[in-house]
């Protein structure tokens, strides 16, 4: 996009007294914001229907011009991407959705559009049960389907479980903030963030300095929902977030998954009645959930076609090297001793072993001392 595409795009985010439906109807009428800006005097030559809170909205667009260049600046200050609605990179799956925001602010190196999406939400006030859920769910999700993206929105309770997990696991996890990129809250959670800023990424609609106001919360969820595939509620109470989150996944005709609790207990009452109202579907492991979105065969294929190029791209293994890579391939990530007794290779012929291989771009150590194939 255009430096002078971007400003004019900001801008017009910038307008107040235009909800979001409206704001995205128009973009998508006009093309492009550079129209809607040329037009901004006499919107009702390209929007005849315009009323008459629409046309005095839009005849102010120059005055958020200031606003929108020290947005940019710093956005390329803090390596931000700006992603209007019309680029390639906007995620298709919230392009859909009728309130989808006209432009994200994205800090990250994950691709908003891969293959599989999953959302997981739930109470701040997550339960050993619910820590207990998310971590043995993601758990099995990065052996069944490692290169699923986690998205939620770095909250106290299951939110924060939930990107933890992922990147205990090695698997990318995007938070979708409910304020600007120059601030991270809570603050407690700004060493995630920037682990996951190089596995997955900050996501927002929220220009820079914008606060964590209640409302922004309630606004992000629409995100959250419209970004992925399917919404997994761990645990909440009767009213919250993540069922707001969990409304909306299902007016978007998303996939809702809950997992159910004891009926007594306070934070799986929401979850019990997702699940009873027939609002999402009773989740008891990331096999069922596999399952239930129909993933099985697309998945076993990538395996097949991912090991197959494995093959290709090792043929000059030794012997021991092709029983680590063997033994590596059956394994999310395995600890030098335990790849030891695995494999029947003692620990210092495999360490050289192993060191060699990491030279040679075949196997990488992760946190932890977690040994993976690349």
């Amino acid at each position: 996009m255009k430096e002078e595409e971007l400003i004019y795009t900001i801008a017009f985010t910038l307008i107040p007294n235009l909800n979001l439906q409206t704001k995205k109807y128009l973009m998508e009428q006009a093309g492009n914001a550079s129209t809607i800006y040329q037009y901004r005097k006499d919107i009702r030559e390209i929007f005849p229907e315009a009323n008459v809170r629409i046309v005095e909205a839009i005849a102010d667009m120059e005055k958020h011009l200031d606003r929108a260049e020290e947005e940019k600046k710093f956005a390329d200050r803090g390596k931000i991407k700006c992603i209007s609605i019309n680029d390639e990179q906007y995620p298709y799956r919230l392009k859909d959705c009728p309130d989808a925001p006209v432009l994200l602010y994205y800090r990250g190196n994950t691709d908003l559009n891969c293959n599989y999406i999953l959302s997981i939400v739930g109470t701040r006030h997550i339960t050993e049960y619910g820590k207990d859920l998310c971590a043995q769910f993601v758990s099995e999700l990065s052996k069944l389907c490692p290169d699923i993206l986690i998205v939620s929105g770095l909250a106290y309770g299951v939110d924060i479980h939930a990107h933890r997990n992922a990147l205990t696991h090695n698997m990318r996890t995007i938070g979708v903030l409910a304020h600007g990129l120059n601030q991270i809250y809570p603050r407690m959670h700004r060493d995630t963030a920037v682990q996951m800023t190089t596995n997955g990424g900050l996501l927002t609609e929220f220009p820079s300095y914008t606060n964590a106001d209640k409302r922004n919360f309630v606004q992000r969820n629409r995100i959250v929902a419209g970004i992925s595939d399917a919404t997994l509620v761990v645990e909440s109470a009767s009213k919250g977030g993540s069922l707001i989150t969990a409304g909306i996944a299902n007016d978007y005709h998303k996939d809702v998954f809950a997992f159910p609790g004891r009926v007594k207990d306070a934070y799986s009452e929401g979850c019990n009645l997702l699940i009873q109202n027939s609002q999402a579907t009773l989740l008891t492991d990331a096999e069922s959930f596999i399952k239930s979105m129909g993933w099985e065969n697309a998945l076993l294929k990538e395996k097949k076609l991912k090991e197959g190029i494995q093959q290709e791209m090792f043929p000059q293994l030794g012997e021991d090297e092709q029983i680590i890579v063997d033994t590596l391939r059956e394994h999310d990530g395995l600890q030098i001793n335990v790849i030891s007794v695995q494999s029947g290779i003692p620990i210092g012929k495999l360490s050289s072993l192993l060191f060699q291989m990491e030279l040679r771009g075949i196997v990488k150590m992760w946190a932890g001392g977690m040994y993976r194939l690349l």
